[in-house]
């Protein structure tokens, strides 16, 4: 099965990075969500909303988080994302695990359970560009 994978080396600490991932304000300043509902433990939801307008929500991802450590590690199944123009695209998962190394921290990231057809196709071409295009932004904004 396709997967997105991404690894870089962040100067900052695990706690900072996993916290951004999972902190409201922070979502909206490095990934520009516009809202989110976020219950940061095994079972809690998983929600960001993007392009919110009079019609309704723009683009909706949404999952319940199966792991969380705020230290190290936020796992994310039943990972589905809701566009007003494409076929309903899930479950997949998103994985972000970090680990301190050195004067910083290790951070990995997976999202997988892509399937086929069109709208997946297209899907996973967005997202395998966008996730480290977004993560080298991710970087600057959390090193600053």
């Amino acid at each position: 099965m396709r997967k997105v994978e991404v690894s870089l080396f962040i100067n900052a600490t695990p706690e900072k990075i996993i916290d951004a991932f999972v902190n409201t304000e922070r979502l909206k300043e490095w990934w520009q969500v516009e809202q989110a509902l976020i219950v940061p433990k095994p079972g809690g939801l998983y929600t960001l909303v993007w392009q919110i307008s009079d019609q309704g929500f723009g683009y909706v991802s949404s999952g319940q988080i199966v792991s969380y450590d705020p230290m190290s590690e936020l796992i994310i199944d039943n990972f589905v994302y809701l566009n007003p123009t494409k076929d309903l695209l899930g479950p997949m998962s998103l994985t972000v695990r970090v680990r301190s190394k050195d004067s910083g921290s290790e951070f990995y990231l997976c999202q997988d359970g892509y399937q086929s057809g069109a709208d997946w196709d297209w899907y996973y071409e967005a997202v395998k560009q966008a996730w480290p295009d977004l993560l080298n932004s991710f970087k600057s904004y959390i090193e600053s």
